[in-house]
């Protein structure tokens, strides 16, 4: 690692503590959040870790804009699956398909066990997205070729964002990326 600091923001893989983010720069050393360990102090003249994104270590930054980011890392990052909320005029509720011959009998579907579904789902396509994107062995002509394909599958999907509570969860095609 070179003498260059990092930002609020970078990202890191430590050889014991595993990825982390760093939060605060402080005049010895950085506060860095840990996926698996979560803060610990490490000297800003430490050169074990491998620096996966380097941000420049300008402005700083308030504790919420930091928490935000690191919520958007983890997000992009992780397997972790978010606790997304069902919006409220459908807690409860039944989802019935109707067949159109009449001797067959319909079928119903508690709707958070539907939402549930749809949500890994989601949840699935970003970790595969995730992976497409930092794969080795892919160039970027595939890379861009597959995420494609995944854009298409968000733009399938826009039609269940009526399901969800917040906007921020929806599914996004391609005209809105």
């Amino acid at each position: 690692m070179s003498n260059e600091l990092l930002g609020v923001g970078s990202r890191v893989k430590h050889p014991a503590y595993g990825a982390g983010v760093i939060m605060k720069l402080r005049y010895a050393d950085y506060q860095v959040c840990f996926m698996l360990y979560g803060m610990k102090d490490i000297g800003k003249e430490y050169s074990e870790w491998e620096i996966v994104e380097r941000l420049e270590a300008e402005e700083t930054i308030t504790f919420s804009e930091a928490e935000k980011s690191l919520i958007s890392i983890l997000k992009k990052w992780s397997d972790i699956s978010e606790i997304v909320p069902l919006g409220d005029n459908w807690k409860g509720g039944t989802m019935v398909l109707q067949p159109a011959d009449s001797d067959l009998k319909s079928k119903e579907i508690p709707i958070e066990v539907f939402f549930h579904k749809i949500v890994m789902l989601r949840d699935r396509l970003r970790v595969m997205e995730q992976r497409i994107n930092s794969s080795k062995k892919l160039d970027d002509e595939e890379k861009v070729n597959l995420q494609q394909y995944l854009t298409r599958i968000y733009g399938s999907l826009t039609t269940f964002n009526v399901l969800f509570k917040v906007k921020s969860s929806h599914f996004v095609g391609e005209r809105s990326r």
